[in-house]
This record gives C-alpha cells, structure tokens and sequence, in this order.
C-alpha cells in the first residue's frame, strides 16, 4: 500500500460543504496577511515555461518535469513548472519593483515523482512570493525578520478562522524557534532529519530550520535536498554554520510528526551561485537564460518562497489528508484505506 497515516478515531471537524467554505476564506484572508506583512503585491504566473532557459525549478535535481511539444511553435518543448522560484526574480526585474517591495502569486504545479501520501500529491498549489532586498539585508537577522511577519500571517489567519469555525481550536505557539542545520545534528546525530525535525516541531510548536543543503560536518550530507541556483545556502554565518535559507516547520497533531508549511530564503547573488554550481558539479548551467541573467546583474537581489495552500488549509482544518483539501489522483489501496478510516477525499 502507498504510504498512508491513519489517525486513531479520526472524524472531521467540519462537514463537506462547511470545508469548501472554509478553504475559501482561509486563502482569502492569509494572502492578504501575506501581502500587508511583506508589502507584496499580486502577479500573475505562468502554468509553464520553456524547457531549456534554466527557469523551472528542479527542486532536488532529481524530480522529472511534465514536458508537451507546442504544435504551432515547431514542436519546441515546455515544461510545467515545479515552482517558480527562479521565474519570480526575473518578474521582480521586468516590473521594475523598488527595493522592498515584492510580488506574491497563485503557483500551480505537477510534481508526477513525488511518493503520495498524507502530504504528497501530485498536484502542488503554492502562494509563491518573492521581493527585493539590498547586499546589506543578505545576513541573518534580516531572514529571521521576514520569517517572523510570515509566522504572524499564517497565526493572524489561524485565529480568524477559529473565530469563524469555533469546533477548531488555535494550536500554534505565540513565538516561532530558529534552529540551525548543524546544531540538529549535532544534538541528535542517531537520528534521521526528518526524524529530528519530528522532535524538533513537537518539543517547540514552531521552528525555522536554517542551511537546508549544505553539507552537514558529521554525515556530510544535506539536511535536505535543495537546488544551486536559487536559496543561498552555502554562505558562512558562524561557528561552524552556513545558509541564509530555511524551512518553516510546525508540529501537526493531527498526524503527530512535524509538518512543513513553507520553504524559502535569500537567493544566491553570484558568487554564492558560482560557488554552489561547483559544490554540484553543475557549471553547464551559467549558459542558461535565467543564469546568464543573474551573472549580468539583469537581476535584483532578492528573498523568496512559497507558503503551500493545500498544506495551510490542512492544518488549521486539522484535516488528515492533503485530499481533504484538494482534488488530486490517489492510488486505489489508499482510496479505499480513507474511505474505511472516515477520511473523504474530494
């Protein structure tokens, strides 16, 4: 059977209609959170974008776009996107947005080799954003700031919907807690990353992880997997650390394991990119569009994310499955293991 987590006695706290409701509200409201804490303003986005150009997200490296041949345009290739980190900085520059001052947009995507699960799907919706910043605002403090606004959305949008729906009770803390790479596995070496950020979310509620994809000085392997060309993640930051990028990760009680809502950081300026094509063996791709472009300074400097929706609706839903939130394709043994459990999957 795919991978499956059932809760024990799981009913939902809200029937099928009040959900639908419910999602609309929480999306309505959290991007405008979103776009007053950050000064961001909306965009629209591409569903796909050239193959080749460097555009596309390869997230890990690994993952396999969804590519189709344009009939009109002599069969050239296009992909559809897995994000849009790098799209939204060459957005930041054909807008001309001032220093500050950012985009945010609704990202759709097909991720076809992600392994399903409760939080897995093959369909991804994203609150992408991204703004500009100065060589100054590329340091720490200025990161964890920006989480911080981010934190209070998401929290500001958890109290209105329990306002709105008073069966769901607020669970998130007050405070979100920063957590380097490094130190986790120091701490916890026997353990797993995903095991330590289990730990990690249930000890604290709340926790930014910082340096995801760097390798870590015992296992020397990444926390994580993340891409060279986007989240600055090799740049030093003392005793021993480095990364200005992170995940925001919460603590689901629901599935009783951490649960991450966003993923996002300070974008690599040139030397951190050259600097980490070489840790990756991936300097054929200074030839690409988006690359060339960042290397002429077309570019702003620049900090940026995305917030999942599906996920957010999840948890202040307190739902048990991303399909609760979302109409998606699941393999037949986990439809039926849902439907036996009191799970109802759109």
């Amino acid at each position: 059977m795919s991978s499956l987590y059932i809760p024990k006695g799981y009913k939902p706290k809200l029937d099928a209609l009040t959900t639908e409701k419910a999602i609309r509200k929480i999306k309505d409201d959290f991007q405008n959170n979103l776009a007053f804490e950050l000064d961001l303003q909306r965009a629209t986005a591409p569903l796909f974008v050239r193959a080749g150009t460097g555009i596309n997200d390869d997230l890990t490296g690994t993952e396999r776009p969804v590519e189709f041949p344009m009939k009109d345009m002599g069969d050239v290739r296009a992909q559809i996107v897995h994000s849009l980190a790098k799209w939204k900085r060459m957005e930041l520059a054909r807008l001309d947005i001032p220093v500050h001052g950012g985009i945010y947009t609704d990202m759709n995507a097909i991720r076809p080799d992600e392994e399903l699960d409760n939080l897995h799907s093959l369909y991804v919706d994203q609150w992408d954003w991204e703004k500009v910043i100065t060589a100054e605002d590329r340091n720490l403090e200025f990161l964890k700031d920006t989480v911080r606004h981010i934190f209070y959305a998401i929290r500001r949008t958890e109290k209105y919907i329990a306002n709105e729906f008073p069966v769901l009770q607020p669970s998130l803390p007050k405070e979100i807690t920063f957590l380097y790479t490094e130190d986790l596995e120091k701490q916890y070496p026997n353990l797993t990353p995903r095991e330590r950020e289990d730990k990690a979310a249930k000890d604290y509620g709340a926790i930014f992880i910082i340096g995801i994809g760097h390798p870590l000085p015992m296992s020397g392997q990444p926390h994580d997997g993340r891409a060279p060309d986007y989240d600055d993640w090799s740049t030093p930051t003392g005793n021993g650390r480095h990364g200005l990028n992170g995940d925001i990760v919460v603590f689901n009680s629901i599935l009783n394991r951490s649960y991450e809502l966003s993923s996002m950081g300070i974008r690599v300026d040139k030397a951190a990119m050259l600097k980490q094509l070489e840790m990756r063996d991936a300097t054929d791709r200074l030839n690409l569009l988006f690359h060339k472009s960042l290397m002429e300074d077309k570019m702003p400097l620049s900090i940026g994310g995305g917030i999942g929706q599906s996920r957010l609706c999840m948890l202040l839903l307190q739902k048990a499955h991303i399909g609760e939130i979302q109409a998606s394709i699941w393999p037949d043994d986990m439809i039926a293991a849902c439907q036996k459990h009191n799970i109802p999957l759109l």
